[in-house]
C-alpha cells in the first residue's frame, strides 16, 4: 500500500508540474502531457526511487531521475506535434522533475524504503581482522625436531 500511495503521489504532482510546463509554456494536450507522466511515474519509480536511491544519495538519485526525465520526455514529445524546440521543452520540463524529484526522495526515504534492512547501507566502521603465525609455510613435525637437534 505504501508504494501505490508514493506512485500517486508522484503521478498526481508530475502532472500538475508537466501540465504547467509543458502545456502552458509549450501548448501540448492534456491527452499528451498525460500519457507522458503516467510513463514517466512508472518508470522513474521503478528505476530512480526503487532501484538508485536505496543503494546511493538523494543527489544522485536525482541526477538520474534527471537524465530519465529529459531521455522519456524528449522521446515521447517527439511523436506528438508541438510548437517549439522539442529538446529545449524537454529540458526545462526534465529540470522542474529534477527538481521536484529531490524533495520526493526525502518522502520515500522516511516511508517507503526501510533502511534498516537494506544490505546497501554503508556503516562507515569496517574492522579487519588478520591473523599472524610463526610460520609463512607450514612444516610436518619430524622436519622440525631435525631442525632444533642442529
Amino acid at each position: 500500500m505504501k508504494h501505490v500511495k508514493a506512485l500517486a503521489i508522484k503521478i498526481i504532482v508530475s502532472l500538475i508540474l508537466l501540465y504547467l510546463i509543458l502545456g502552458g509554456m509549450y501548448g501540448m494536450s492534456f491527452g499528451n502531457v498525460l500519457f507522458i507522466t503516467i510513463v514517466l511515474g512508472m518508470v522513474s519509480y521503478t528505476i530512480g526511487d526503487l532501484l538508485i536511491l536505496p543503494r546511493t544519495n538523494n543527489l544522485v538519485a536525482s541526477l538520474a531521475d534527471f537524465g530519465l526525465a529529459l531521455m522519456v520526455i524528449w522521446l515521447m514529445s517527439s511523436v506528438f506535434p508541438n510548437n517549439g524546440n522539442g529538446f529545449l521543452m524537454s529540458l526545462i520540463a526534465s529540470l522542474g522533475v529534477a527538481l521536484f524529484e529531490s524533495i520526493y526522495h526525502k518522502y520515500i526515504s522516511k516511508n517507503v524504503i526501510n533502511n534498516s534492512q537494506s544490505i546497501y547501507n554503508y556503516t562507515g566502521n569496517l574492522r579487519y581482522q588478520t591473523e599472524a603465525s610463526e610460520e609463512l609455510t607450514p612444516q610436518r613435525a619430524e622436519y622440525k625436531n631435525e631442525d632444533k637437534e642442529k
